[in-house]
């Protein structure tokens, strides 16, 4: 039993419950204005960065292609974002904002920044420092524990 609250009460634990509320919070703030989190990071990217080739923000954003389609598909449908064929590959897509898609973005709180300081308001700056080197180091070793995995498992 002890173990099981200790696994309750551990980093991995409490980082994935935040994960989830902070998530939570970002979907309820973007679903009255009928965008998903994912739509939003869309427009956030074409409204800061500029046009962006469809198949870059799958990596940027670290979603599968498919699941950026239908994201895409529905910026578009709604109007709020173009999606014309790239000049030299006819094939990949560049996405723009349309001017309804500012519109859109000009009147729409900021989810991320609204999360941020909802949680973090009145932490002290040397505790999150230290939270961010620890998490930080924790998903590096992640990360390159599954890049080896891969690089094993293409190795076959």
């Amino acid at each position: 039993m002890a173990d099981e609250e200790d696994q309750q009460d551990s980093v991995g634990a409490w980082a994935k419950h935040y994960h989830l509320a902070s998530r939570a919070l970002i979907e309820s703030t973007l679903r009255e204005h009928d965008l998903g989190p994912t739509q939003w990071y869309v427009l956030h990217r074409l409204v800061n960065v500029g046009p962006t080739m469809q198949r870059d923000l799958s990596q940027i954003l670290r979603i599968e292609r498919a699941t950026l389609s239908g994201v895409v598909a529905t910026l578009v449908r709604k109007g709020l974002v173009t999606q014309t064929p790239d000049a030299v590959d006819q094939r990949q897509r560049l996405l723009s904002i349309t001017e309804a898609g500012r519109t859109l973005w000009t009147g729409l709180p900021d989810p991320v920044a609204m999360a941020l300081t909802i949680s973090f308001e009145g932490a002290d700056e040397a505790d999150l420092a230290v939270t961010r080197r620890v998490l930080r180091a924790a998903t590096q070793r992640v990360e390159a524990h599954l890049a080896a995995q891969g690089a094993v498992a293409r190795g076959r």
